[in-house]
């Protein structure tokens, strides 16, 4: 039966209340707009937002993919319905409706000149009427300001009055800083990785001199060439020995790695951002990385990827850069480019892992799995070319469910001596992050490390290596049990901690009492305040500073972590 709202031309309901028969009526003000349907947030798309393929041949080769497939265009649009409870979620960054010019944020500083001029800049320059539009201050004072006794927003601040003197129309500072410490804002903040921007322009234009990549990435495209052509190996052999170009840094040379049991947090690609690696420093964790960069955009010198190896002073040394990447080329060229720009790295790590289909399909993350010669070609390259900054990887079990390659990998980037650590996540590709994590047969591959490092060190004259490459479990570890129960297997050094952290950021803390640490409220409550001020620190006291830090993407998970005194009580469980 249609169910429809039965009106006449004037608005009003017909007399008797019904129009037609089998038609029930419906007051107006019940009637809903039917709205679209926005496609939900899901983990993998947010790791693949800023690498989607944005040129037309791609996407037309996807188009004949599924027409191949025999999908047609319904089943296309219903697999792009928003599904999950964050349909409604806009992701888009809202910005000041008038903006002022950045050379104006400072009313004394007049050596900022901005490059397009008042008329044709985007930006207002009418000081004025932007401070009557800005909307009305947050209440205290200013975190930045607090913290350096300075705030480079300047007049966009949100805390604007806390540190501005409106009589004479300047900012007030807390000494006398000289012009170098205002432009050098990060040393300020004590953020170290900061890339020129006269290097990064070398970059844009590609008259940056790779030194050594270029000298060494010959040598690794004949290695390519005699893979092709397996018959001709004794003739290539020989002139691949001729090619053979020694690295500046043999692996024994490198920085010294030490990870027993150390307390690692893992690379969470969208959420593992500076502020929340440094508020997990100050909760316990030895070791941090980078989200995911990937190496072409770190060479065309990309912004937004060069921001990625960006730390805090406390996350160095322990502070590990993560790329992917699936040329060796790009890899030389990649930690040429890291080792020059930002040194302060303890380890440059590669994505071997990564199951998101963008990266998979280009033959990055966990499709180098499925190629062991380029992956240890890779590795090669990113070893002769980082200078002192020690190699690892982070490998999965394998790309299919049921068979498990990473133990035929892991002998063999052992044997090869390429990485000073090796990391595997205890689930498939296909897996993603669903199912439990296989714990035995990461407790296998321990084995078969410890097993090649004891050959490797009895046998030290056939190696330049003077320490065992470590090897760190990843997987399901959400409590002090889990942790101590893995790093207590013989073979596995420590754990990495992932998902753990994001639901408890105080894991850390309870591995080191060995007990379980029920926080409350307050607390909890505390650990977002500390997180808020490294948020608002790193990215800016102005409105677009702010809205990045309410984002506060790694502290979606918080939630699934309940008190431990009503886990078991009764008054919990039916509530």
């Amino acid at each position: 039966m249609s169910l429809e709202v039965s009106q006449d031309m004037s608005g009003e309901v017909s007399e008797g209340g019904i129009k037609d028969k089998g038609i029930a009526l419906i007051k107006p003000e019940f009637i809903l707009e039917k709205q679209e349907n926005i496609i939900s947030y899901d983990d993998d798309e947010a790791e693949s937002a800023k690498m989607k393929p944005s040129n037309k041949g791609d996407n037309d080769s996807n188009r004949n993919d599924s027409n191949r497939n025999g999908s047609n265009s319904n089943e296309s649009k219903r697999s792009k319905r928003g599904r999950g409870q964050n349909k409604n979620r806009d992701l888009k960054q809202e910005h000041e409706e008038i903006r002022l010019c950045s050379s104006l944020v400072d009313p004394e500083d007049n050596s900022k000149v901005c490059r397009f001029g008042p008329e044709k800049c985007r930006n207002e320059h009418d000081v004025t009427k932007y401070l009557l539009n800005k909307p009305s201050d947050i209440p205290g004072i200013c975190p930045v300001f607090q913290v350096i006794g300075y705030c480079p927003a300047g007049l966009k601040c949100r805390w604007l009055n806390s540190h501005y003197d409106k009589e004479h129309n300047r900012l007030i500072k807390g000494k006398d800083f000289t012009k170098e410490e205002l432009d050098d804002t990060m040393k300020l903040k004590e953020e170290i990785n900061w890339i020129n921007p006269r290097d990064k322009m070398l970059l844009q234009k590609k008259k940056f001199n790779f030194e050594i990549s270029e000298k060494y990435i010959p040598y690794l495209d004949s290695l390519v060439q005699s893979e092709a052509t397996p018959s001709k190996k004794e003739l290539e052999d020989q002139e691949n020995e001729a090619q053979y170009i020694e690295a500046p840094f043999k692996i024994g040379e490198k920085k010294k790695l030490y990870l027993k049991k150390a307390k690692i947090l893992s690379p969470l690609t969208t959420v593992g951002n500076l502020p929340f690696r440094r508020l997990m420093k100050t909760l316990g964790a030895d070791v941090t990385y980078s989200e995911m960069a990937l190496a072409l955009p770190l060479l065309q010198g990309n912004n937004s990827e060069w921001a990625l190896p960006k730390a805090h002073k406390s996350e160095y040394p322990g502070f590990g850069v993560q790329i992917a990447t699936s040329k060796h080329w790009q890899a030389a060229k990649a930690c040429e480019a890291i080792s020059k720009f930002t040194p302060n790295v303890s380890e440059i790590n590669l994505n071997c892992g990564c199951p998101i289909d963008l990266l998979y399909r280009q033959g990055q993350g966990s499709a180098l799995m499925e190629q062991p010669p380029r992956l240890l070609r890779i590795l090669e390259a990113m070893n002769a070319c980082s200078n002192d900054i020690p190699i690892t990887v982070k490998l999965r079990t394998g790309t299919k469910q049921g068979h498990l390659v990473a133990d035929n990998i892991v002998k063999r980037v052992v044997d090869a001596n390429v990485a000073s650590a090796i990391t595997l996540h205890g689930r498939t590709r296909q897996q993603r992050y669903t199912k439990e994590a296989d714990w035995d047969y990461i407790a296998k591959i321990g084995s078969i490390v410890k097993e090649t490092n004891e050959e490797m060190l009895d046998n030290k004259d056939l190696t330049d290596r003077s320490e065992p490459v470590w090897f760190i479990g990843n997987g399901d570890c959400f409590n002090y049990e889990d942790w101590y129960k893995a790093v207590e297997t013989p073979g596995i050094d420590s754990v990495m901690v992932a998902r753990g952290a994001l639901i408890k950021p105080w894991i850390f803390e309870e591995i080191e009492a060995q007990q379980y640490l029920d926080k409350s409220a307050s607390e909890r409550l505390s650990i977002l305040e500390k997180y808020a001020k490294f948020a608002v620190e790193h990215w800016g006291s102005d409105e677009f500073g702010i809205n990045n830090a309410r984002q506060a993407e790694s502290l979606s998970k918080d939630y699934e972590e309940q008190p431990r005194r009503y886990q078991h009580s009764n008054a919990f469980q039916q509530k």
